[in-house]
C-alpha cells in the first residue's frame, strides 16, 4: 500500500517533494513552475519525475535548471527536427541524438552525485510493472522514462525493456512519499488535454496543416511536397472532417494518461496540485517553451494561498 497525503501543518518544516508529471512538450511548463516556486522561497529536497518531468527534474537536481530554461527558450522548430533520429523499429525516433545532447550539456553523472534526491518512473514493457529508477546513470534513467510508445524506441536498462513511465504513474506522488517527502507538490500537465483536438481554433491561430504533421512529413511519414506538407495540396485534417492518424494517436494517448493520472491522484493525492492549462500546445511543440513557462508560472500564482498555508509561509 502507498501512503496517502499527509495533512498540512502550519509552522512545521516538512521535507518538500516535487512530483513532475509527463506531457511531452508541455513539460516546459515545469520550468515556469520551478521558477515561481523559487521566487516564493520553496526549495524541494526530493524531486521525482515522469517522462518530460524526469528530463526537467534531473536538470534541477543537478543544478542545471537555468541552463536548461535558456536552451528551451532558444529552440526553433528546425532545432527540434535536428535532434530527432528516425527509426523504423520500436518507435519513430531512436532518441540517441536527444539524450547525447542532454548528457553533453546538462546531466551526465550518477544519481549519487546529484545535489538533491532524485528519481524517475518507467514502465517495464513485458510485465507492465512500474519501475522506480534511483541508481546508476541519470541520463540512462531519463531516456527510459521518456520512451513514449510509438514515438521513442524502448530502452534496455539493467536487463529490462522499459518505456515511458506515463503508462503507469504519470504524476509520481507515490515515489515522492517513498523517498521521504512529508509534503508533496504535484504538477499535472494533462488537466486541459481531453477533447482539445476538436475545439475550435481561433482564426488568428489557423495556419493550415499542424506543425506535428509538417514535422512527420519532413521525416518521410507522409508523401510530401516542398515544405514537408502532404502532396497534391491535400491536408489530411480537412478530408471528410476526419482527424489525421497522428491526431487520433496523440488524442488516444492523452485520454489514457489523463485517466490514469486522475485515478492515481485520487488514491495517492498530493498536498498541493498545480495544473497548468496547456491544451493549446501540441506534443512536439518544444519550440514554444516561452508560452509553456509563462503558464507554469501562472499556475503557481493561482495556488499560492494553498502553498503558503501548507508550508507555513504565512
Amino acid at each position: 500500500m502507498y501512503e496517502t497525503a499527509l495533512p498540512c501543518v502550519p509552522g512545521s518544516s516538512p521535507v518538500i517533494g516535487l512530483a513532475l508529471g509527463s506531457g511531452a512538450a508541455r513539460g516546459w511548463a515545469h520550468l515556469g513552475v520551478l521558477q515561481a516556486l523559487a521566487r516564493e522561497g520553496i526549495e524541494p529536497q526530493v524531486i521525482c519525475g515522469c517522462s518530460i518531468g524526469a528530463f526537467v527534474g534531473a536538470a534541477m537536481a543537478a543544478g542545471d535548471l537555468t541552463k536548461l530554461a535558456e536552451w528551451a527558450q532558444s529552440l526553433k522548430w528546425q532545432d527540434v527536427v535536428s535532434l530527432l533520429d528516425v527509426s523504423l523499429r520500436g518507435g519513430l525516433i531512436r532518441g540517441q541524438k536527444l539524450i547525447q545532447f542532454f548528457e553533453r550539456n546538462f546531466v551526465d553523472r550518477d544519481f549519487s552525485e546529484l545535489q538533491r534526491s532524485f528519481a524517475c518512473v518507467a514502465t517495464e514493457l513485458e510485465t507492465g510493472r512500474e519501475i522506480w529508477l534511483r541508481e546508476g546513470s541519470v541520463s540512462a534513467a531519463v531516456r527510459a522514462s521518456i520512451a513514449l510508445p510509438g514515438l521513442f524506441t524502448p530502452v534496455i536498462h539493467n536487463g529490462r525493456l522499459l518505456v515511458d513511465g506515463g503508462l503507469v504513474n504519470p504524476v509520481p506522488v507515490s515515489l515522492c512519499r517513498a523517498m521521504g517527502a512529508d509534503v508533496v507538490i504535484a504538477v499535472d500537465l494533462g488537466s486541459d488535454m481531453i477533447g482539445k483536438s476538436w475545439r475550435p481554433v481561433p482564426a488568428e491561430a489557423e495556419t493550415g496543416i499542424g506543425w506535428t504533421e509538417r514535422l512527420f512529413g519532413r521525416l518521410g511519414f507522409f508523401a510530401s511536397g516542398g515544405n514537408g506538407e502532404p502532396g497534391n495540396g491535400q491536408n489530411p485534417l480537412r478530408e471528410a472532417n476526419l482527424p489525421s492518424l497522428l491526431t487520433v494517436l496523440t488524442s488516444s494517448i492523452n485520454i489514457m494518461q489523463v485517466r490514469i493520472a486522475r485515478s492515481r491522484l485520487a488514491g495517492e493525492p498530493a498536498d498541493v496540485q498545480i495544473s497548468p492549462r496547456l491544451g493549446h500546445l501540441g506534443p512536439m511543440d518544444f519550440h514554444r517553451a516561452a508560452e509553456a513557462i509563462a503558464e507554469g508560472e501562472a499556475a503557481v500564482e493561482r495556488m499560492l494561498p494553498t502553498l503558503r498555508y501548507c508550508l507555513g509561509h504565512g
